[in-house]
């Protein structure tokens, strides 16, 4: 039909997002921002606020089409600049109510490739909206939480940030426990992190919590936790 405008692909929009961003990069704030992140990913240096006005009506049209776009996002995380496993992360949580269980491998997938706590304590999130709706999540994540990839058991422990009062304590208790005994430092700061968020809506459980356990946790874990109580 005359006139008729050719949907844009898959491709397409990849590589309007990847121009926008080379369009505005700053190498010089590019290696700060590596380094920041121990010189692990390739930056284009853009700062929040300018990177996310990049794709903010692109995420407002993606919403309005309520279908995600899940080889855009597998290109983001292929993307060796790690703005672009940002957008992917804001993507998901912008998405989010259209995220469903069986979603999660690949949820776990991101986990699992290019990780480190700036996108890793964002898909918690989206996995945490989803266990709003769907109880499934429940033993996803206790199974989560004995996983050998520590960022997995992070994502476990980490999934319920910000739920409040619809935080199921029940499942928090099992999931943190599941994880003592570890030396690793993002695992411990995230049962602190965890713990101590959670004292905000519940601070006598944190506390009866802390009583119960302190001989199992790790003092990172327990001064994080103590924080607010």
């Amino acid at each position: 039909m005359a006139g008729k405008k050719t949907p844009k692909n898959k491709t397409d929009k990849y590589a309007e997002l990847k121009n926008a961003f080379e369009m505005i990069k700053d190498d010089k704030n590019a290696v700060s921002m590596a380094a920041y992140m121990r010189d692990q990913f390739a930056f284009y240096g853009i700062a929040a606020p300018k990177r996310k006005a990049v794709y903010k009506d692109f995420l407002k049209a993606e919403k309005s089409n309520g279908v995600i776009d899940w080889d855009l996002l597998d290109k983001c995380f292929e993307d060796e600049h790690r703005e672009f496993q940002y957008l992917a992360s804001d993507y998901l949580l912008f998405m989010k109510r259209f995220v469903t269980f069986e979603d999660m491998p690949k949820i776990r997938n991101y986990i699992t490739n290019k990780s480190w706590w700036d996108t890793i304590d964002f898909l918690c999130k989206v996995i945490g909206d989803v266990g709003l709706r769907d109880d499934r999540i429940k033993e996803l994540m206790l199974e989560w939480s004995e996983d050998d990839n520590f960022w997995v058991r992070r994502t476990a422990i980490e999934h319920q940030l910000g739920l409040k009062d619809k935080t199921d304590a029940e499942l928090l208790e099992k999931i943190i426990t599941n994880c003592f005994g570890s030396n690793e430092f993002f695992i411990n700061k995230a049962i602190g992190w965890a713990l101590r968020e959670y004292s905000k809506t519940a601070p006598e459980w944190v506390r009866s919590f802390i009583k119960k356990h302190k001989e199992e946790m790790n003092s990172l874990s327990i001064s994080e936790a103590s924080k607010y109580i």
